[in-house]
């Protein structure tokens, strides 16, 4: 849950965020409201898959020290004219810390992971969270360690 692309609710229905403008400072604020440690990247270009549905979020301009995605400056809550291959996403660092208990509901963002074709499905096992452990990897329809 901590990388992806990133997803916002509004009016009931959710969309993603153009990547125009899109920056660290806009990953960090994700990363803090999600409880999801620090960010560590805020790929352009679709990276995590390209969403459907309204593009809610454009020219985000976030300083980075905002509790909440809906505290940075934005060109407004309408579906803006950017096409999914611009969707925003963020890496975070994944260390769980608990998420801010106030907030706005329907405005937190989500990271939606998306599978990249070709890429192997791995995880980490036998930690108490889910920041450490042994690497392993799905091949061949069975877990193996790495």
């Amino acid at each position: 849950r901590c990388a992806g692309r990133v997803e916002v609710q509004h009016n009931g229905r959710w969309g993603t965020v153009c990547d125009d403008d899109w920056g660290m400072p806009d990953a960090a604020v994700v990363c803090r409201q999600l409880g999801c440690g620090t960010a560590l990247a805020a790929p352009p270009g679709a990276w995590f898959g390209e969403g459907s549905g309204p593009i809610w979020l454009n020219g985000l301009r976030c300083r980075g020290t905002e509790e909440r995605l809906v505290l940075c400056r934005h060109r407004g809550w309408r579906p803006h004219v950017c096409a999914h291959e611009e969707d925003a996403s963020a890496v975070c660092s994944g260390c769980a810390q608990a998420p801010p208990a106030h907030g706005s509901p329907g405005v937190a963002p989500v990271l939606t992971p998306v599978s990249l074709p070709g890429a192997p499905a791995v995880r980490l096992v036998g930690a108490a969270g889910r920041c450490a452990g042994r690497l392993e990897i799905f091949h061949d329809g069975r877990w193996g360690t790495v």
